[in-house]
Parts: structure tokens; sequence; C-alpha cells
């Protein structure tokens, strides 16, 4: 089966439509969203509409959880207790409904689906080989996908070795059939890599081979909607730098 995943969606609609013309046309066979579909961009109601209708599986982002009032705000930045709060206050019934049927992991595939890390599920960032090695001692498959770090990236421990990582970009694949290894497709919203074009990932769980995948899309329609909902400008100014 081949698999699209996408996280950190954070309500950019543009990013998201792009993404998903993508996936049509590689034909995958499932979609599966790891959690923040709202956050930092204008479009909720558009973004949890459209996850709603093609993903076969989405998780419970700390943002998510933070909007529906599963999760205080008193850890978040200013920009974002700022942006979970405009969302909490604009989304719909429907919505909100939604979200808050969301759980922040899934470890029922064939490989395990946390937002955050095996460790916690909900807030840590998995970006260093150690965090890595901490979180393959507590999976229970051989591959964990998270998302929550907006950054592209693939951790691997094979027998007899410490983990070892690097970022990855479009156009990479790797072959994970062997060892252990934690994926992280990147953001689709808001990436943080340097690379301003909406992120996902293409797991195929027949051949174990996982690409990296980059979509342009409408970056300054994204920014003049968040301009608009009057929320913080850096959230749209940040677009365009992919930080």
């Amino acid at each position: 089966m081949r698999v699209a995943i996408v996280t950190d969606i954070h309500a950019n609609r543009q990013a998201l439509e792009a993404v998903l013309e993508q996936i049509r046309a590689a034909e995958c066979d499932a979609l599966w969203c790891l959690g923040d579909v709202v956050g930092y961009g204008a479009d909720p109601d558009a973004c949890a509409e459209l996850v709603r209708e093609h993903a076969d599986i989405c998780l419970a982002g700390n943002h998510d959880l933070a909007v529906t009032g599963g999760l205080s705000v008193a850890d978040f930045s200013d920009i974002a207790r700022r942006a979970a709060e405009w969302t909490g206050s604009v989304i719909s019934t429907e919505t909100r409904l939604f979200l808050e049927s969301l759980s922040p992991s899934d470890e029922n595939q064939v490989v395990s689906l946390y937002h955050a890390s095996p460790r916690d599920p909900v807030w840590e960032y998995v970006l260093s080989p150690l965090q890595a090695e901490l979180s393959f001692d507590v999976q229970p498959q051989p591959i964990s996908v998270v998302g929550h770090t907006h950054v592209a990236l693939a951790f691997h421990r094979f027998d007899g070795e410490g983990a070892t990582g690097e970022t990855r970009h479009e156009g990479d694949e790797l072959d994970v059939g062997s060892g252990y290894w934690l994926l992280n497709p990147g953001s689709v919203g808001q990436p943080r890599d340097g690379d301003p074009r909406a992120a996902w990932l293409e797991l195929d769980t027949e051949a174990w081979t996982a690409s990296w995948r980059r979509a342009e899309y409408d970056i300054e329609g994204a920014a003049w909607a968040i301009r608009a909902a009057r929320l913080p400008d850096a959230l749209a100014e940040r677009l365009s730098f992919g930080q």
C-alpha cells in the first residue's frame, strides 16, 4: 500500500489543496494526517473539511487540542496562543466536534503514528539522534512516523549501532525495510526547514520505501488570508522563508 502522510497543516488551505492535488496525481492508496489541522493559519474550517473528506486517519496535534480546550495554552508562545484563541472563536461546531474526536497517537497500523513522539505524542520535538534513540527504545514497531517539528527528517538505528539521522529534501527516497526508523514528513502549512513549499511523505508499506515530496502553493494568498484575519503578521511573513 502506498500511503501519503501529512502533518502540521495549520489551517493553510492553499498549501493543503496543493498537496492533495499531488497526492491524487500520485494515486496513493490512503492518506494519513498526523495532526495540527488548525493553528497558525486563517482557514481552519476549510482545512478541517478537507481532512475529514480525504484522510483515512487523522491524529490530534497540540494546536488542535488547545483550540478545543483539551490542552492549556500556558506553554504556547504569544503568537501561537493568539492564533489558538482566534481559531477557537471562529470555528464551526462541526469542526470543533471533529477536532475533539481525535487522539494524538495510533499504534494500530503497520507503523506507529504520533503527532510528536513515541515518548510524548503531544509535545516532544524529535530533532536530535539522542531523542530518536530514546524514541526507538519505546516505540512498539520498527517504524514510527511523527510530525510537530515542521522539519522533514529521518532517523534510523541498526543493530549494534547508535541512532543517526538528518533532514530530508524533495526527491529523497530511503529503504526503511530493516532496522528502526523515525520519519517526519515535514509541514504542509508552515515548513521550518528553509524550504517554503508544502511538505509530505509517501510511504510504500510493501516495498518499504519512504519518499519526501514538496508542493508549490499560493504563499501570497495564504499570507493575505492571515493578515485579513488580523492574526500576528509574523505568521504571514514566515511563510515565504520556510521558517
